[in-house]
């Protein structure tokens, strides 16, 4: 009995690390009733990192998924509203740009929102860790009817956009399980 106890008590602590080390956070809200037959669009993500692009790489993991996952068929918007380059991140300022846009093409509700980390860890094993804010917008009054938030962390050899595509597939799953 003692030679059991000896080598579960190191066993028991590894696998506890291990499964801390690739965990998430997620928060998400109960899926409203979308009007069925509405049509959806998809406005810019912020990107709130220093990693250049990281709202646009993020915004094609949510197209990607969505539409594999669900009947939502996004209306992605025209390119020059998301001032995003490699060296500068997209404007603030654009979203009521976007906003526009999708009322003037008869968009009911827009997928948008925001990347807040998305790197790989300093230190030896170099982790990926992304955080994510995804939103549906009602474009016509432009609130905020549903939300999502989530953050998580990989393997030392996990690819970051794999990561975040797991973290958005949490996310979504109410937009993916809706009756549209």
């Amino acid at each position: 009995m003692v030679l059991l106890t000896r080598w579960m008590t190191p066993a028991l602590l590894l696998t506890a690390s291990m499964l801390a080390a690739s965990c998430s956070t997620v928060e998400v809200a109960p899926a409203p009733a979308f009007d069925a037959g509405a049509r959806w669009g998809l406005l810019p993500f912020i990107n709130n990192t220093e990693t250049p692009q990281a709202g646009l790489r993020e915004e094609s993991i949510v197209v990607s998924l969505l539409r594999t996952s669900s009947p939502v068929d996004l209306e992605h918007y025209p390119h020059e509203l998301n001032d995003e380059t490699l060296f500068e991140p997209a404007d603030r300022k654009g979203r009521q740009a976007a906003l526009d846009w999708a009322s003037s093409k008869g968009v009911r509700y827009a997928v948008t929102g925001s990347v807040d980390e998305w790197r790989y860890k300093v230190g030896v094993d170099g982790e990926p860790a992304v955080g994510i804010t995804v939103e549906v917008v009602d474009i016509r009054d432009g609130k905020v009817i549903w939300t999502a938030v989530g953050s998580g962390t990989g393997w030392s050899r996990e690819a970051l956009t794999g990561v975040a595509q797991k973290l958005t597939r949490k996310l979504i799953v109410p937009i993916a399980n809706a009756k549209l």
